[in-house]
């Protein structure tokens, strides 16, 4: 595998749009295309007036105006890119099942698997596709299932490289990342597959703080990652309950609670609950992995998030209802 020049990003929208943005920004000597089939959402994208973009994050516009027509592109050309592509990123929906088994807890792989579908049948040369949407452990293995059985010669190699975006401060988060993770097999091919992606990252990102994994790590860790921020809301929660009753104050004790180094300050901020595209479909997707393995006691601790989630908004809501 050769240096990376050209990489294919499947999925515009508000993980695959600023992440790509940010790559071509950095990386000026790599060609970033970014395809959807949403020919609508592509015209925003490249439309001359910025402020019609379909994903607004601060410092964005500016990213945007700088590399959109010299090395970043979008189109809805998806054969054309993922052919001409050495990486492809697939950063689509992933939304929680709404039918058959697993529905209203399992993550729904449909466009993941269409997309797989789409590169096994175009490519004619090697690929390095990268998980960038939020998926299950083991989906790497439903892609592995699609790709090697093309009967074609080209070898694909899977990386699983989850975003850790939190809306408002997307391109920050992508600028100053905490940490990139990258999982891939532990084999000749899949380390050099992973050191190409970790170069691409190294242009802005210590190299300290990219982390190689195998496969099943990272993909377990984003999951985890959501599910331990949530908890974190819900505990807080479940206490400014307990301090209502006590004529505690929830802020001072979060604060107090906040000050202790092993627990640190964030997402210790009693509210109406946690909302966002992400942590309940997590959260979900962990309680079904739990419960379809058989461990129900470790499906029922996470699943009492969700309950005390939905606890704290109808709590919020009675108390509006009583005081009117």
């Amino acid at each position: 595998m050769k240096s990376i020049k050209n990489i294919c990003c499947i999925g515009a929208g508000y993980v695959g749009g600023p992440t790509m943005s940010v790559i071509a920004h950095k990386c000026p000597h790599i060609q970033v295309n970014v395809v959807d089939i949403n020919q609508h959402k592509i015209d925003l994208w490249n439309d001359k007036d910025l402020s019609k973009l379909p994903v607004f994050e601060p410092g964005l516009q500016e990213i945007i105006a700088e590399t959109r027509g010299r090395n970043l592109f979008f189109s809805t050309k998806v054969d054309q890119a993922i052919d001409q592509a050495d990486m492809i990123f697939i950063s689509v929906n992933t939304p929680t099942k709404t039918y058959g088994k697993g529905k209203g807890q399992a993550a729904d792989l449909k466009y993941i698997e269409l997309c797989a579908r789409d590169i096994a049948r175009v490519a004619t040369s090697d690929k390095i596709v990268v998980e960038k949407s939020t998926l299950p452990v083991r989906t790497a293995q439903t892609l592995q299932s699609i790709l090697h059985n093309t009967g074609s010669d080209v070898h694909f190699e899977i990386l699983s490289n989850p975003e850790f975006l939190a809306e408002g401060t997307a391109i920050d988060d992508l600028l100053q990342a905490d940490r990139v993770l990258i999982g891939g097999n532990d084999t000749p091919t899949g380390q050099k597959a992973k050191t190409l992606l970790s170069e691409i990252y190294e242009n802005w990102i210590p190299k300290e703080r990219i982390l190689q994994t195998n496969l099943w790590s990272s993909e377990l860790s984003k999951l985890v990652a959501n599910a331990f921020l949530a908890q974190r809301v819900s505990s807080i929660n479940a206490i400014s309950a307990l301090c209502e009753k006590t004529e505690a104050n929830v802020d001072e004790v979060a604060k107090a609670v906040g000050l202790d180094s092993r627990i640190g300050s964030k997402f210790l901020k009693a509210s109406v609950g946690f909302g966002g595209s992400c942590f309940q479909k997590d959260i979900l997707n962990l309680v079904y992995i739990s419960r379809s393995l058989g461990l129900n006691e470790v499906a029922d601790y996470w699943e009492q998030v969700i309950i005390m989630n939905d606890y704290q908004k109808s709590r919020f809501a009675n108390t509006i209802i009583s005081e009117m």
